[in-house]
Order: C-alpha cells, then sequence, then structure tokens
C-alpha cells in the first residue's frame, strides 16, 4: 500500500493537470520534465496551495483532502522551498530561521540545530541575508523550512536561480537530506543532472500528465518510454568506487554486474557513487574486441530491444549482471549482429559520468 496518494484534476485556460500517484514516503521524488509540463502545479496541490475540482491526496493515512476534507495549507505539516530563499532582509540568519519555527506548530520533528548542522550554516548564523552568496541564502532557505518541523519537504526548482559553481557546492548538502531524513522529499527538476544525482524515484510528466513513474533506476532502463535526461536516454547505475589509478588519474567504480573506469574525482574508495551511462557511448560485439581505446568491456546478454525515435535507429536494453544498460544503434548494425533477446555479446561503453 502506498504511503503518499495523490490524485487531481485541475482546469485552467489551456491547461489540464490530471494525474494519479502512488508515492514512497521516504527519499526523494523528483517531479520530471520541461517547462510547463505540470510540475510545479502538482507540487502546488501536494501543499494545499492550489485547490482543484477533483483531488484526493493521502499521507501516511492521514486524508489530507478529499471529496468531504480540506485541509489548508498552514495546517499540512509541510515545508516549502522556492527557487528564490525570499528571507527577510531585517534579520540575521538565526532570526530568520526562528522566525518560521516559532509559527510552527510541528516544530520539533527536526531540530533547528539539526537543520543548521545538515545544511552547514553555522558560521552565518549572525550575518544578514544580504552578506551571503546565492548558494548560502538558498542553503538558509532550506533550513527554514525544516525548522518548522515538516513531515514532507517540498522542493520547486531549488537551485534553478545558481550557477552551475553554486549548484554543485550545495548539492552535496542535499544529498544529506536525501540520505539522513526520514521524510519524503518532491523535487521539481527539469536538470537532468540533479536528478540524476539525487531522486530515487522519477515521476516524468508531459502536458499536465504522468508519462511514467517508478524508481528511478528501472524507470530510466524502460524502452516502451524511453526517458531523456536531458540530451539522450541512458541509465543511471548505483555504484562504489572501487580503487584509484593515481598514474592515469581514473577511478574504477564498482556496480552489481561488472566495473567501470572514470575521471578520478578524488573520492575514496568506498564511497557511494552514481554512474551515468548515455545510450549513445554503448556498443555492441558479439566477440572479445580484445586491445581497444575504449577501456570499459562488459559482458551481457540482450533482454529487450526497442524502437527509437529515428526509424533508422534502435534501443537495445542490455542485463548486465543485476543491472541494465541500454545501447543505441543503427537497425542495419542490429540486423548484422542478428540480435535476438537472450543473445550473450560484450558492451563496450566509450564514457561514463560519475555523479558525487
Amino acid at each position: 500500500m502506498a504511503l503518499i496518494e495523490a490524485r487531481f484534476h485541475l482546469d485552467w485556460p489551456g491547461f489540464t493537470l490530471d494525474v494519479d500517484l502512488r508515492l514512497p514516503d521516504r527519499g526523494v521524488t523528483a517531479l520530471f520534465g520541461h517547462s510547463g509540463s505540470g510540475k510545479t502545479s502538482l507540487l502546488r496541490c501536494v501543499a494545499g496551495l492550489e485547490r482543484p475540482s477533483c483531488g484526493r491526496l493521502v499521507f501516511r493515512g492521514q486524508i489530507w483532502q478529499d471529496e468531504q476534507h480540506w485541509l489548508p495549507t498552514h495546517q499540512r505539516p509541510i515545508g516549502y522551498v522556492f527557487q528564490e530563499a525570499s528571507l527577510f532582509p531585517h534579520l540575521s540568519v538565526l532570526g530568520n530561521l526562528q522566525y518560521g519555527q516559532r509559527r510552527s506548530s510541528t516544530a520539533g520533528r527536526i531540530g533547528l540545530e539539526q537543520a543548521i548542522e545538515l545544511l552547514g550554516i553555522g558560521p552565518l548564523l549572525q550575518r544578514r541575508p544580504d552578506s551571503l552568496s546565492g548558494g548560502e541564502r538558498q542553503r538558509v532557505g532550506i533550513a527554514r523550512a525544516l525548522a518548522v518541523g515538516p513531515e514532507i519537504l517540498l522542493m520547486d526548482e531549488p537551485l534553478a536561480a545558481l550557477d552551475l559553481k553554486r549548484k554543485q557546492e550545495i548539492l552535496p548538502y542535499l544529498e544529506r537530506l536525501r540520505d539522513e531524513l526520514a521524510i519524503p522529499i518532491l523535487y521539481v527538476s527539469h536538470a537532468p543532472d540533479e536528478v540524476a544525482r539525487l531522486a530515487d524515484y522519477l515521476v516524468a510528466m508531459e502536458s499536465g500528465r504522468v508519462v511514467a513513474a517508478g524508481p528511478l533506476v528501472s524507470t530510466l532502463a524502460r524502452l516502451d518510454l524511453p526517458i531523456r535526461l536531458g540530451e539522450d536516454a541512458g541509465v543511471v547505475l548505483d555504484a562504489t568506487v572501487g580503487a584509484i589509478e593515481p598514474e592515469w588519474q581514473l577511478a574504477r567504480v564498482d556496480f552489481p554486474g561488472g566495473s567501470l573506469w572514470s575521471r578520478n574525482h578524488d573520492l575514496p574508495p568506498g564511497r557511494h557513487v552514481r554512474v551515468r551511462v548515455l545510450a549513445r557511448d554503448v556498443s555492441l560485439s558479439l566477440s572479445d574486441p580484445g586491445l581497444s581505446s575504449i577501456q570499459n568491456c562488459l559482458s551481457g546478454v540482450v533482454e529487450e530491444i526497442g524502437p527509437d525515435e529515428h526509424p533508422g535507429l534502435q534501443l537495445v536494453r542490455v542485463r548486465v549482471g543485476e543491472s541494465r544498460i541500454i545501447a543505441r544503434i543503427t537497425r542495419r548494425s542490429a540486423a548484422q549482429l542478428q540480435l535476438a533477446v537472450g543473445l550473450p555479446l560484450h558492451v563496450q561503453v566509450k564514457s561514463v559520468a560519475l555523479m558525487e
């Protein structure tokens, strides 16, 4: 039985939101899609900021809204993080945190000290918002949302207003929230790197509807509706840094089914990481390619063959141990290789993206 049930129908001129979801009550659920797909509208419905004509929201067995019930926003145990931190300029960082905490009837589930520690803002407490960088302000904004003691954290593209350097600074803090908090996080984003790095569960949206929903790793490996995290279809593998080769500046990452070499990011052995493998970077061979400039070669079995958007291409899902990898090849190559489900072959991965 799902612990978050969200069903909404919302009509606006030129746009309709129509979703029916069962979501996990822990980890990060990414609401992913292009601008205008309905991600923020869905988040606002969960928060009670929109009142759809038809809606039902059940959180951990508690009915927040249905035909007979309506829990107003201020009574929902939520923390909401917007794109802009919107801190009170006349208050210090600590004053902003305490302001939110004092106005919450649920404060205590996540202590103020825990929120400060999780976001690493202890040295900022006596400063005013106008003296903070964009990344620092957003970390304070997230801590303020946690200080109210929410049972669920809603985040609406919290990194959208930051440049790449600031995003890279704040992402490790968001990973800490995911790993250490026992509350679910609904995370709106259209940024592929954020979703691949943070999400446990993926809800892909288009034109106000859900086109796919499920655990991130297995949902990305589906061929019936290949989801493009950015420029291409691909998969995300949960992996561990297995070894470092200082001479070559490479790191070996181990996943259930094999190992891949990536550029060294100075991460220690044993560190959990995610690895993103794009379909365009994967080639298939019936025989062992032997010595090659491509260092990553794995053994696998064809699990599924499906069409691609281009009529001359096909997508091939290969099972490598307990993991799945997707390759994009030409239909001509598929015919020459006589690809079929169950066929053993070799998988060459030209490059991987290691997400710390």
